[in-house]
């Protein structure tokens, strides 16, 4: 009986303190998990305060062992040289690649759904996380790329308002400025581009290189606003009697004064009704921009909740409180219901990888 006792009374406090951060943990698993429902960052937070009362929990067990005083410090000291070593040999891309997504979230710089261009790479941001992000190429290919990156290259934002499409082609000198500016304004207009200008940018050995630019206000359609002008300066030109061919074009048949421009066909097309290519290509990104909007206006809805509560606490007629209540209910279940059709298309999207 005594030496249960003592047993018990030396594995005691161990017990006590396994127990209370086991149960620790699950309250804050269950409170995080709670708070995490529909609010971005939460996920990682969530992973690193869990890990931390891991680590807490694992050396305060270590310490509440029946052993020796010199026993306890050399494991725990062995314990701190594996996490030191840890920390050390990934401090170089680990922490540096979570810094820079710090840097990148205080900045602000883009979110999901935004165009961007770095370097060679470009597409719609789908996913901004600690140490990567996402994005979306026009291959409809899902690129990964580290935060360093990010924060070490120029990142140009296509702005939500509308940004400038161009495309250039060169012509010879014998054909007059002013009635290629005039074609090409004309297909930028047929494009359905607006505030439509004709920059001249080089004067050639032997061609001039225009450059006829169109705003698009719908950044959604930026690929096939590109193809439209493309087609439409086809178009023009041709309907202007200007033939796109090399000044030094040669070719070794007995051509005569043939010009190389075809002839106009006049073919009644069946409409089909077909998808934008935008759609299909940024597929994922369309999803990411949505849970982005859906987490705004959740953040909307809490902020209402917050309001309400604190009219709530500020009322003093029971009918005015009856009021308050009824209102606070009704935003707390609209929450409710987004937070879990938020949380199933995040889960959605995330299976779809």
């Amino acid at each position: 009986m005594e030496r249960i006792l003592s047993f018990l009374t030396d594995i005691g406090p161990t017990f006590m303190t396994t127990l209370f951060f086991v149960v620790l943990f699950y309250f804050a698993k269950l409170f995080l998990d709670r708070q995490a429902a529909g609010k971005s960052d939460w996920g990682l937070i969530r992973t690193m305060v869990l890990f931390l009362i891991g680590i807490i929990g694992i050396i305060a067990v270590i310490l509440a062992l029946p052993m020796s005083a010199d026993l306890k410090g050399q494991i725990t000291s062995l314990l701190g040289i594996v996490i030191s070593a840890v920390l050390a040999l990934s401090s170089a891309t680990l922490i540096g690649n979570g810094l820079a997504g710090i840097m990148l979230r205080m900045i602000s710089n883009f979110k999901p759904g935004d165009f961007v261009t770095v370097n060679d790479h470009y597409g719609r941001i789908t996913e901004r996380g600690l140490f990567h992000t996402e994005m979306q190429t026009e291959n409809r290919d899902l690129l990964t790329l580290p935060n360093m990156y990010l924060t070490t290259n120029p990142v140009r934002v296509t702005r939500s308002t509308g940004t400038f499409v161009f495309a250039e082609c060169s012509l010879g000198y014998d054909v007059p400025r002013t009635k290629i500016e005039k074609a090409l304004l004309k297909a930028a207009e047929k494009a359905g581009l607006t505030d439509a200008f004709i920059r001249i940018t080089t004067l050639g050995d032997f061609s001039v290189v225009y450059k006829v630019y169109g705003l698009v206000k719908e950044i959604k359609t930026l690929l096939s606003a590109t193809s439209r002008l493309h087609g439409a300066m086809l178009d023009a030109l041709h309907e202007a009697n200007i033939e796109i061919v090399s000044p030094n074009f040669m070719n070794q048949r007995q051509v005569g004064d043939t010009i190389f421009i075809p002839k106009k066909v006049r073919v009644k097309e069946p409409e089909v009704n077909t998808p934008a290519p935008e759609s299909l290509i940024f597929d994922k990104a369309e999803e990411a921009e949505t849970i982005e909007k859906r987490k705004e206006t959740l953040s909307e809805v809490t902020e209402k909740i917050d309001g309400l509560t604190a009219e709530l606490k500020a009322a003093s007629d029971d009918e005015a409180k009856a009021a308050i209540q009824s209102k606070l209910d009704k935003w707390t279940n609209i929450r409710e219901r987004m937070a879990t059709k938020l949380d199933n298309q995040i889960s959605d999207m995330d299976k779809s990888k």
